[in-house]
């Protein structure tokens, strides 16, 4: 098992990840100081409840834990004021009170969806999460929570940190091979803001990794996560440092949003916002290798790295002047310099960025 911590005083937290940490997690939950009086209420989704729930809530309940349980559909769009509303409901019938903790098992969405509802229940008890995609250690940590807008992705929403993450990487060996990808698309995302060297390692890994060898993708998800962890611990709320984490998102929330949160996975769409933000930053005078090496990476674990035809760019470019990196007339870049390495470019014109997502739109796969 490997395990660190994302240092915030005394509001800190340890990641675990490793093998059959779901069998544990009775004793991970009590050592974090997850009380055993009050109702604790598990969210998952509909595909991950027929895996995993069983599981989580026999492992609980064997340790004296009270659990209730709440299945949401899968995808994006649970991602909804709707859903929100019917898990608020359900944590005023299972009894929930302030000492309670919401336990997030699942993606993303369900990550987003029930931290939002746990910092929002009677203004805000603890979560956990647990999460069972490789997109997923992304979201995970950072204690960004949130649901959708039809016209704006993550636009409502807090920060509210968990109690510990708990990630059993056997979760991940169901997972279909387009999610694995998707989910590299962070991975890869944290290299390349953060250490070249893991770049070139996700390189020369990325067919382990898309054969979801175990040691591969623990050593992987330790590093994603070991720069999440660096960078929230040093900027918990963005004011600066933390929008590096942001590089694709700003083109990849807008695809997202006009492909009705249901055309592009996710990690697809950071995909190509990151090749975007490659492709920008060479027209702001980078070297070519930014974007000749950010393009293979990302097709060597299986991403899409142009945009599909059909999306209408002035459908693209209106969903990002929404997007909460729209400023007064000018879009927020996190643009790459060089492999590992990324600046926060805050005065990018709406003119240049019509013109890289019509690139987009003809890019091919550079080798």
């Amino acid at each position: 098992m490997r395990e660190l911590s994302v240092e915030l005083g005394e509001r800190s937290y340890p990641i675990f990840i490793g093998e059959g940490l779901l069998e544990q997690a009775g004793e991970l939950f009590e050592k974090q100081g997850i009380g055993k009086k009050s109702p604790v209420l598990i969210v998952t989704d509909e595909h991950v409840a027929v895996r995993h729930l069983d599981k989580l809530v026999d492992v609980l309940q064997r340790s004296g834990y009270q659990t209730e349980s709440a299945v949401v559909p899968p995808g994006e769009t649970s991602k909804s004021l709707a859903v929100f509303e019917d898990l608020m409901t359900k944590a005023l019938q299972a009894g929930l009170d302030r000492k309670s903790t919401i336990v997030a098992l699942g993606g993303g969405v369900v990550g987003d969806l029930a931290g939002f509802v746990a910092a929002s229940y009677m203004r805000g008890i603890k979560f956990v999460q647990v999460p069972t995609t490789i997109l997923a250690h992304d979201s995970s940590v950072g204690g960004k929570v949130a649901v959708n807008h039809p016209q704006a992705k993550n636009i409502i929403g807090a920060f509210h940190q968990p109690e510990l993450v708990l990630y059993d990487l056997n979760t991940l060996q169901t997972l279909p091979a387009r999610e694995v990808s998707a989910g590299l698309s962070e991975v890869v995302k944290h290299g390349l803001i953060w250490d070249s060297e893991f770049v070139q390692w996700c390189d020369d890994h990325g067919d382990r990794l898309l054969a979801l060898d175990p040691e591969a993708l623990g050593y992987a998800l330790y590093k994603g996560c070991t720069v999440k962890a660096a960078v929230v611990s040093r900027d918990e709320r963005e004011n600066d440092l933390r929008m590096i984490l942001n590089l694709g998102h700003t083109i990849g929330h807008a695809l997202e949003a006009v492909a009705g949160y249901n055309e592009l996975l996710h990690g697809e769409a950071i995909s190509i916002g990151m090749v975007g933000s490659a492709r920008l930053a060479v027209e702001l005078g980078a070297p070519q290798e930014v974007l000749t090496v950010t393009k293979r990476v990302l097709s060597r674990v299986g991403l899409p790295v142009r945009l599909p035809e059909h999306l209408d760019t002035d459908r693209i470019m209106e969903a990002m002047m929404h997007d909460k990196k729209f400023l007064e007339g000018t879009m927020i870049f996190i643009v790459p310099t060089a492999i590992g390495q990324v600046e926060i470019n805050k005065s990018v014109s709406t003119e240049l960025v019509r013109k890289i997502v019509e690139q987009l739109k003809q890019e091919a796969v550079q080798a």
